[in-house]
């Protein structure tokens, strides 16, 4: 049986503060991008090249690796960004890259910076595996197969001895959890076509995430009730998790990089939580129970096992948001710690505040850190609750920081 981390739970992190919330919930590697040439440009908050330098220490200290996505369209004008990007990424230390196109993936090869090939190359087959070995040592299978395709392409990949640059076998990674595109490995055109914002170079508008009316022949309009037709429902396979292990999945790959720190610290706590009890023989209902109860409480559009089980696209979500039995709620920051005794104090800036109320706080270095307000202080005196505009103290079991976030957080 392989050591646990021999297959990596890899996490999105489109923040510092999902950067730190990826530590927290125990992941092996994280993805992320940093300003132009990547999938989610527009819709995450994307580091700079500046950060890179940062990022790597940060990840090496915890043991962690890391993934950086270039994984857009690439034009002649945006060549010389390109190589600067890859060329800075080796420089700090990334561990690899994750790239479709195949001059960015030429030049990470020529500086002898690892690749990772993007699910947009949409690889379906084995010797397309075998193709892509030349330049890549971890390849992003097709997001359209089914667990039976990918076990074959594993299998063969050992009783052919497929090795990448780094002369080790070949690893595959597919996605595990979140977000699906209604296109075939999410190369969609409707938001080009129709806000000249091309998915394919990180700006997607999400026309698929709305809701339509159809019109017949005379003109006459229906609005398509109760289904948002073209959206689908969220990837989760932590209830076949034993199934995609024993297909031979090497790094389970979890999307969301415009996600807050909650879902990327759960997801990444359950996915490694579920591929450890794969390995230690505990795996079973009871467990896929409970983490599909922690699941739903951070953002979804509601569960679909996808094409993994051999399914056909058709599970549509019947709303426009999140579906999480947990809504969390910005409204305040943090002002400063009195770490003597352990008090932090907090500015509310909207809403209200009461003992007992379930809050998250946030940052780039705390992270995510969950608990229930004890007791409340205005100017040196217990109050039962605070409103907008006051400043206000309460107990903490760790650091806070005039970047902190504070939120209220509620059931459904």
């Amino acid at each position: 049986m392989p050591a646990h981390t021999s297959i990596e739970v890899m996490s999105p992190v489109g923040s510092w503060e999902s950067l730190q919330a990826a530590i927290q919930g125990g992941a092996n590697a994280i993805y992320f991008g940093i300003e132009q040439l990547n999938m989610r440009a527009r819709s995450s908050n994307n580091f700079t090249i500046e950060d890179l330098k940062t990022i790597g220490e940060k990840c090496q200290k915890h043991s962690i690796k890391t993934y950086l996505t270039l994984n857009t369209i690439v034009y002649n004008h945006d060549v010389a960004l390109m190589k600067n990007i890859i060329a800075a990424a080796k420089e700090s230390g990334i561990d690899s890259v994750i790239a479709m196109d195949h001059a960015a993936i030429q030049y990470a090869n020529s500086i002898k910076m690892p690749v990772h090939i993007s699910t947009q190359l949409n690889i379906t087959n084995f010797e397309t595996v075998k193709f892509y070995s030349t330049f890549a040592d971890v390849m992003v299978l097709s997001r359209e197969l089914t667990l039976m395709q990918i076990e074959q392409i594993c299998t063969q990949i050992v009783t052919e001895d497929v090795r990448g640059p780094g002369g080790e076998l070949v690893k595959i990674e597919i996605f595990v959890h979140g977000a699906l595109c209604m296109a075939v490995s999410g190369k969609c055109y409707l938001s080009l076509g129709s806000h000249n914002s091309s998915a394919n170079r990180g700006a997607c508008k999400q026309n698929c995430r709305r809701k339509y009316t159809v019109t017949d022949e005379e003109g006459n309009a229906f609005e398509i009730d109760n289904e948002y037709i073209m959206s689908p429902q969220d990837l989760c396979t932590i209830g076949f998790m034993d199934k995609v292990i024993k297909a031979g999945v090497s790094v389970l790959k979890i999307e969301g990089r415009s996600k807050g720190p909650d879902y990327v610290k759960e997801t990444a706590q359950c996915y490694s939580e579920a591929r450890d009890a794969v390995l230690d023989g505990t795996f079973s209902p009871e467990k896929v129970e409970i983490w599909m109860e922690r699941l739903s409480n951070v953002y979804n559009r509601g569960f679909w096992g996808g094409y993994y089980l051999g399914k056909k696209m058709g599970e549509w979500t019947d709303s426009a948001g999140s579906k999480a039995k947990r809504r969390k709620k910005y409204i305040g920051d943090g002002v400063k710690y009195f770490g003597k005794i352990g008090i932090g104090e907090f500015k509310l800036l909207q809403g209200q505040l009461s003992k007992g109320d379930a809050i998250m706080i946030t940052g780039p270095t705390t992270g995510i850190q969950e608990m229930v307000v004890e007791s409340i202080r205005v100017e040196n005196k217990d109050v039962e609750k605070v409103g907008k505009g006051v400043n206000f103290s309460m107990p903490v079991g760790f650091k806070i920081r005039n970047s902190d976030k504070l939120f209220i957080v509620t059931e459904g």
